[in-house]
């Protein structure tokens, strides 16, 4: 398996742990790396980046996200997709350096893996809106 594969899975444990046990990023990363004490250095600096950029910013990508689920509400999205939602749609608006259809491959594979028979559509679907709704109105002149 890929690093980043690799490391985007353990965001989603982390994610759905932290909203299933609200404590501190710090220690569910810190008590998860205890449990995965063979994860090399690059894995574990990728989950961190995206288990805290999604925190950070995780009112602003509910919001985002909510805009393009289509007869949902966010909080009745299974754990698992919301989650991998969450940490798609960050790597999408802030991080430049991913591809954003790298990104939605990953998200799609991984709620294939993890989630319900048709979440890997449903997650494709949102966060292909989102990526050309989202990044387009980023590069618009009036956004400047």
């Amino acid at each position: 398996m890929r690093k980043r594969t690799q490391a985007r899975e353990y965001a989603l444990q982390i994610l759905y742990e932290h909203e299933m046990n609200p404590d501190s990023a710090e220690n569910i990363l810190s008590l998860f790396w205890e449990e995965h004490q063979d994860a090399v250095q690059d894995i574990r600096d990728f989950t961190k980046m995206l288990v805290n950029g999604t925190l950070e910013h995780l009112a602003e990508l509910d919001a985002v996200i909510t805009r393009y689920i289509e007869n949902w509400e966010l909080n009745r999205l299974a754990v698992v997709d919301r989650n991998i939602l969450r940490f798609a749609t960050y790597e999408i608006l802030y991080r430049d350096d991913i591809p954003p259809k790298v990104t939605i491959n990953e998200a799609v594979n991984i709620a294939k893996k993890f989630s319900q028979e048709d979440s890997g559509k449903f997650v494709n679907g949102v966060l292909d809106k989102i990526n050309h709704t989202e990044k387009s109105r980023d590069s618009s002149p009036s956004s400047s």
